[in-house]
């Protein structure tokens, strides 16, 4: 049966067996002193099949790969391609400024993430096969590094995502809060001149309703004394607030006034 792994690998059976035309997750063979380590090359954001990369470590404890270029030194080799995907990511979140930035880091990191967990875990199971091969603890404790370095990059990525959409929805509060201002100024302003002017309706009616008779400037300023007065008795009306939302605002606020956060963060109860 053909399968991934190099012909010219001088691999026991019992490890070429267990493959076959893919690779798998990442993991670890050993067998009669030899150890195979599967790995995957980081993926990217759109990329659903892994690619993978397949090292082999003899009984002698010379390694090979199966891709081309020197072998010295090949686990270093693949995580130093992860720690540039990292450093690339870490530019662009320093000049991320919108939430579409900040979603495309995410969509980015994710996959690099979880392939960097699983190397790390990959790793430490060869290290622990193979006790005694330097390379494989200096990678190890690499992985380790660099699974830490994607999760604060996921974090911090995510935050700055949190930070966007609390903030725009802040804004559109202060500018919900900003319309229906206005849009009470505006109420208030109509009741003052709503008396008034249904007053110079009424009048303004060509029958005869006595005030012909009267002064025309005595009628004139009662009319509007009174017009204005109504106004302002009316705007007064509707700018006072109704008495339930007194009373959930008076509530609201002794509730604030018992409890405060402490410099630990938790909530603590205070005298009243």
């Amino acid at each position: 049966m053909k399968t991934i792994v190099p012909e010219d690998w001088k691999v026991p059976l019992k490890i070429r067996s267990r493959f076959g035309e893919t690779a798998g997750k990442q993991r670890i063979m050993t067998a009669d002193g030899h150890l195979v380590i599967v790995l995957h090359e980081p993926p990217g954001p759109d990329d659903i099949e892994r690619r993978a990369r397949i090292l082999w470590r003899d009984t002698s404890g010379r390694w090979a790969w199966n891709c081309s270029g020197d072998t010295m030194h090949l686990l270093k080799k693949h995580i130093a391609d992860f720690t540039q995907h990292a450093e690339q990511l870490e530019r662009k979140l320093q000049v991320a400024v919108c939430a579409a930035d900040y979603f495309c880091m995410l969509q980015a990191i994710a996959p690099l993430h979880r392939t960097s967990r699983n190397l790390h875990a990959t790793l430490q199971q060869a290290r622990e096969a193979v006790p005694d091969d330097p390379e494989l603890i200096v990678a190890r404790d690499s992985a380790s590094d660099l699974e830490r370095t994607f999760e604060l990059l996921h974090t911090d990525a995510k935050n700055g995502l949190d930070f966007m959409v609390a903030q725009r929805a802040e804004q559109q509060s202060q500018r919900t809060y900003e319309m229906a201002v206005s849009s009470h100024r505006l109420n208030i302003l109509a009741a003052i001149f709503f008396p008034i002017t249904a007053m110079s309706s009424v009048l303004g009616m060509n029958v005869v309703s006595g005030l012909e008779f009267l002064p025309a400037s005595t009628t004139f300023w009662a009319v509007l004394l009174i017009g204005f007065g109504s106004g302002l008795l009316l705007a007064r009306v509707i700018s006072n607030k109704p008495t339930t939302e007194k009373t959930a605002t008076s509530k609201t606020t002794k509730t604030s006034a018992i409890y405060s956060k402490t410099s630990s963060g938790k909530l603590q109860k205070t005298a009243r």
